[in-house]
């Protein structure tokens, strides 16, 4: 948590935005109160001190002065035992209340962390709950999509007119759903029989045979059912990172009706997933020493706000086993992630959201 940020000018006369959090905010306010403290102290030493001297002084004067001095003696001891009795109260309220200061300041500081730790749990969770709508959203267009008449007959009857209107029955889809780089009609055999954007992407007759999505939706045991495959580079899409869903076409439409067919979508992943993690609500100041993720079951980052490591790093969470958390590592960072909570009908692949802020 942060207090308002402070406008503030920078060497070069530019205008900065400050952010004071509330942990260097409680340390600023002890080192003040603790300064002005020892301060304090101080002075009053110097006054016991004086009074030490003068009371020291006055009973050399009163033993000099020998039975006329015997009452001012006394007034001398008095004054001596007091200045040795405030410098004592002194020292034990300096004590006390740097020991108090002390305790303040660990309990501010703690509560500033857990709020933190907090924080960075829900952004983490807020950036995979996103992606999970989303791909909701692509399991039931792909099995909407699959009854579509013209996608239906023609892989019942893959003939070249119904391979060419089925292709432009695509193309139509795509022009209104710009997430995707293309939709791909397989026949049973995994070969591309039509697909919606044959001038870009010239895949018919490619086999997909062995990708896992084709053979998952061929035994897929009726049309509510969908496969969704991890995210991977697609040799036949330009190399574009993809996540693909697929499903079975089935005879007549119908949900249980013989398989003619598999339709997969392959939903354009970077610049969705991106778009995600780099817009969660981080603080300019904050965003500076922040780092967000999304990671799959693996732990392989498919996205990240510095555009590093996608689909080559892998960030190994410490989860304890936890669905949502955060933790601090020996380098002093900050990590909170949360797993997949999936949306409605979509149960999630196990991935986790994650933002981590080092701190130096």
């Amino acid at each position: 948590m942060s207090s308002a940020p402070q406008r503030v000018i920078a060497r070069d006369g530019q205008p900065k935005t400050e952010d004071v959090s509330a942990a260097s905010l409680a340390d600023r306010i002890a080192k003040r109160v603790t300064s002005t403290l020892q301060d304090k102290i101080e002075s009053i030493k110097e006054v016991t001190l004086r009074s030490q001297i003068l009371a020291f002084n006055a009973s050399i004067e009163a033993a000099r002065a020998g039975a006329a001095g015997k009452g001012f003696a006394l007034i001398a001891e008095e004054m001596r035992s007091m200045s040795e009795e405030v410098d004592g109260l002194a020292r034990a309220l300096r004590d006390q209340l740097l020991s108090q200061v002390s305790e303040l300041t660990a309990r501010t500081r703690e509560s500033v962390e857990a709020a933190e730790e907090k924080r960075l749990i829900d952004l983490s969770l807020n950036a995979v709950e996103l992606i999970d709508r989303n791909l909701y959203e692509r399991s039931c267009d792909v099995r909407w999509w699959a009854t579509d008449a013209a996608v239906v007959d023609c892989a019942a009857q893959p003939t070249e007119d119904n391979c060419a209107f089925a292709s432009r029955r695509l193309g139509v889809i795509l022009n209104a759903y710009t997430v995707y780089l293309d939709l791909w009609l397989c026949d049973r055999s995994g070969r591309v029989i039509a697909n919606g954007r044959p001038d870009r992407y010239a895949v018919a007759g490619t086999n997909v045979s062995g990708a896992a999505w084709f053979r998952d939706a061929m035994k897929s045991a009726s049309g509510d059912e969908f496969v969704c495959a991890d995210i991977e580079e697609n040799p036949n899409l330009g190399g574009a990172a993809v996540a693909t869903y697929a499903a079975a076409v089935r005879q007549g439409g119908e949900s249980r009706g013989r398989v003619v067919g598999v339709l997969g979508i392959h939903f354009d992943w970077t610049p969705q997933a991106q778009g995600i993690v780099k817009s969660l609500r981080l603080s300019e100041e904050e965003w500076r020493d922040a780092r967000a993720m999304l990671l799959d079951s693996k732990g392989r980052v498919i996205a990240a706000s510095d555009d590093r490591g996608v689909l080559s790093e892998h960030f190994v969470l410490a989860t304890s086993g936890q669905t949502q958390g955060a933790y601090k590592t020996k380098e002093c960072a900050t990590i909170g992630f949360a797993r997949t909570p999936g949306y409605e009908t979509y149960e999630g692949m196990g991935w986790y959201g994650c933002v981590v802020r080092s701190r130096t």
